[in-house]
């Protein structure tokens, strides 16, 4: 009984396996680019608690990059944990200020993915993402460059290029800057 059974759910297994491994061959590479810029934005978006209460995915971040934002991050708890701990608990520790993921320091009301340019190889791509800020007046408009690489296991957020709106470069300097300055 138990062999027959075994026998009817095998080639059902099989088909849902191979079904399954069609539709992820069926995302287009600027779909999936997308997708990954959606889902920085929409986690990480203009709130830096997120920085602080979540582990940065692997599959979401580069290991440079999520080695960078680690490194800061943990920087800024230590310094946060010796202020508590220090004679004037009231003084402000280094805490990431603003936007982390925009050129703009009060970060954004929409975005736009305005276009995806994959390399011949497949092995990166940079996608321009027009930002807009309206919560006061005037409306702020500028494009950051989302630089993102393909090593095999999907494509990954590698670096930020922002806009020359912004104070700073990329968000991988930003990220270097921060963590030396703490130390």
């Amino acid at each position: 009984m138990m062999k027959q059974f075994f026998l009817f759910l095998s080639p059902l297994l099989f088909l849902t396996a191979c079904k399954k491994e069609k539709i992820k061959e069926s995302t287009s590479p600027e779909t999936a680019v997308i997708q990954k810029i959606d889902e920085l934005y929409k986690v990480y978006g203009n709130s830096n608690d997120a920085l602080y209460t979540q582990s940065f995915s692997n599959h979401l971040f580069s290991p440079e990059l999520k080695k960078a934002l680690e490194a800061a991050v943990n920087v800024s708890k230590a310094d946060m944990e010796k202020v508590r701990k220090s004679d004037h608990p009231d003084e402000k520790p280094l805490l990431f200020e603003g936007a982390v993921f925009s050129s703009i320091y009060e970060g954004f009301s929409g975005y736009k993915i305005k276009s995806v340019k994959i390399n011949s190889d497949g092995t990166s791509a940079d996608a321009d993402v027009d930002f807009e800020y309206t919560m006061a007046p005037p409306k702020i408009t500028w494009t950051d460059k989302v630089h993102l690489i393909n090593p095999d296991e999907g494509w990954k957020i590698d670096n930020i290029i922002f806009d020359r709106i912004g104070s700073v470069k990329d968000l991988k300097t930003n990220l270097k800057d921060f963590t030396q300055n703490a130390q």
